[in-house]
């Protein structure tokens, strides 16, 4: 059976007035996850800690097991959903806030994903770092379908579209991910802060040259700010071992 290490990071950037990400990185539980909030002045980072929140309560009673974990990743995207709308319903000025998130739980060489939004998951494995998840946005369902390239993408107006998030309608759709762990294999969370600021090959780079996981973290951080640190930036990184 295989272990894992867990840790995470996140930072205020160089231009935002305050910090809308949140991460939890549990241990104990085998979770850990990023969440994004969006809305600005509607309460982003309420909505982003009430997903935290409801994670860390449902995972706390949840047995060991991957049909378990499955299940607990789901409730814990569809509880937080409702408690993001109600809150956003009895507070005036907080409508539209919501959060992207990944929660990722760990269990017998085997790891479950839930993803709403623009964050992402990436696995480094042999040196080589692929994308687990696909962005939820405007640009990424027009690069699907042809209507623009990936260098068109990268620097498109419309970049920061969201199509799904946390907290905005009932019932969203949700993505889940399960497969397999391997020895050696680092699992990347992170908010767009990372991404927009950090090529995927700077990143992969990082990862390799790693010594630890929290000097890769550290990095990373670094890395996104010394590009601009044009937003909040959250990483999280679990290493099987």
């Amino acid at each position: 059976m295989s272990q894992f290490l867990l840790f995470g990071k996140t930072d205020q950037g160089l231009r935002r007035k305050r910090n809308e990400d949140t991460i939890l990185v549990n241990d104990a539980n085998g979770f850990c996850l990023v969440a994004d909030g969006i809305g600005g002045t509607a309460a982003g980072d309420i909505a982003s800690q009430l997903f935290a929140d409801t994670a860390r309560e449902i995972f706390s009673t949840t047995p060991d097991t991957e049909e378990m974990k499955y299940q607990s990743v789901q409730q814990a995207f569809l509880t937080a959903n409702d408690r993001i709308l109600d809150y956003a319903k009895h507070n005036p000025g907080c409508e539209g806030m919501g959060c992207t998130a990944e929660l990722l739980a760990l269990t017998n060489d085997r790891f479950i994903l839930g993803h709403i939004g623009d964050s992402r998951t990436y696995r480094l494995r042999n040196g080589e770092l692929k994308q687990l998840t696909i962005d939820h946005t405007l640009v990424q369902e027009q690069l699907d379908q042809g209507l623009i390239t990936q260098e068109e993408a990268s620097h498109h107006s419309f970049k920061n579209v969201i199509l799904r998030a946390v907290g905005i309608k009932k019932n969203p759709a949700l993505d889940i991910l399960r497969g397999k762990t391997l020895p050696g294999d680092l699992l990347l969370l992170c908010s767009d802060g990372l991404t927009d600021m950090v090529e995927d090959n700077v990143i992969k780079a990082l990862l390799i040259s790693r010594t630890d996981i929290k000097e890769s973290t550290n990095h990373l951080i670094r890395e996104a700010n010394n590009n601009g640190g044009k937003d909040n930036i959250s990483v999280v990184i679990g290493e099987i071992v």
